[in-house]
């Protein structure tokens, strides 16, 4: 039972990932400059407002599942179980994902702030976060904190991704810790 549980747990902490991070990229990519093509500044902003405020459901969701599916193993183990190196893996993996976690929660609130700054979100926007000379400032202070908070949760999702494959390669080399990390996703 405990294979099974860990290799859904591992499929869910994964899929999360996956998710938050390759939407979130998508969206600072590709979204927020084709919004360009837009003419109107104001429909651009109502739709890069719309299109993020609603993937905020699926990254909560996905982000969640993966700090959660992390959490219920970490719980498992103490640490004793594991060489000095892993531990520091581990324990970077918990600040990564914390951040991820943290950063996430920031985005959608602030999202929805800079939404609220226009009636029906149509702020306007040269892009999904350049602002136009009519932009009001406080969209401007949102935009721009967003933006950097984008770029940053994209970073420790990025990190949290690549430790997760090093935990994994390192449980596939070592004996004990792969009975360990059956209980880590």
């Amino acid at each position: 039972m405990v294979p099974v549980l860990s290799s859904t747990g591992l499929v869910l902490h994964n899929l999360g990932l996956a998710a938050g991070f390759g939407g979130s990229l998508f969206g600072k990519i590709a979204l927020n400059p084709a919004v360009k093509v837009i003419s109107s500044t104001e429909e651009r902003g109502q739709v890069t407002n719309l299109a993020w405020n609603g993937f905020n459901i699926v990254n909560a969701a996905s982000i969640g599942t993966a700090a959660l599916t992390w959490l219920f193993g970490r719980y498992k183990l103490s640490g004793k179980e594991i060489d000095s190196t892993t531990r520091a893996l581990v324990i970077a993996k918990d600040v990564l994902l914390g951040a991820t976690v943290a950063l996430g929660a920031a985005n959608i609130a602030s999202g929805k702030y800079l939404a609220a700054q226009a009636p029906e979100g149509r702020v306007p926007s040269e892009t999904g976060l350049t602002p136009t000379e009519e932009t009001p400032e406080a969209a401007v202070k949102a935009m721009k904190a967003i933006d950097v908070m984008g770029i940053v949760n994209l970073a420790c999702m990025a990190g949290v991704i690549g430790v997760t494959a090093i935990l994994n390669m390192r449980a596939g080399a070592s004996g004990k810790w792969s009975v360990l990390a059956r209980f880590l996703p």
